[in-house]
């Protein structure tokens, strides 16, 4: 039985009360970094488990979340201590006013914009518009559309031979020149 109890490992307060603790003991007033709450949690607790840096990381950045600590310029603050940073929203700060300079007229509301927001939208053709009722009931076919065909008047413009023979695509076949033969060497 001596053995089973001495065998357990001395039980530790939860991590967020060790975090606090340690926030509250080190009492600077920029704040606690990371580095710093683990070093006094090791040295009054000692022997941590094995897993104790990233245990502390989930548990700084879950109570970041919640609300319990402040994290500002890499240190962690209590949100209840009174030297700690005002909490800021999201997105860029307005501007600071000069409070010299004079105060700017009041805007007249106006009706609306002089130019609207965002796409113009495209202008109503009555030719587009006979051509979206015509194909309304069709699917429109995915992907380029085909070729036109030529007509055969378009094909062979003229029967003399005047015109060039069009070429195929890609570079030309290789001309080899005739083998000589065994009757012209005679």
């Amino acid at each position: 039985m001596a053995t089973e109890e001495a065998a357990k490992p001395s039980p530790l307060p939860p991590y967020p009360e060790m975090i606090l603790a340690a926030i509250e003991g080190l009492g600077d007033k920029n704040g606690s970094n990371k580095s710093a709450i683990s070093r006094y949690i090791e040295g009054k607790y000692g022997e941590l488990p094995p897993a104790h840096p990233s245990l502390l990381t989930a548990h700084l950045s879950r109570m970041k979340e919640s609300g319990e600590l402040i994290f500002f310029k890499n240190n962690y603050f209590r949100a209840d201590a009174p030297d700690a940073p005002p909490k800021r929203g999201r997105g860029r700060p307005p501007k600071v006013r000069d409070p010299n300079a004079p105060p700017l007229p009041p805007k007249a509301p106006s009706t609306g914009s002089p130019r609207p927001r965002g796409r113009p939208p495209k202008p109503k053709d009555p030719l587009d518009a006979a051509v979206a009722q015509a194909t309304a009931g069709m699917p429109k076919a995915r992907g380029r559309p085909p070729k036109k065909a030529k007509t055969e008047a378009a094909a062979a413009p003229a029967g003399d031979g005047s015109a060039p023979v069009k070429r195929g695509r890609g570079r030309p076949p290789k001309v080899r020149p005739a083998a000589p033969s065994e009757t012209a060497a005679a």
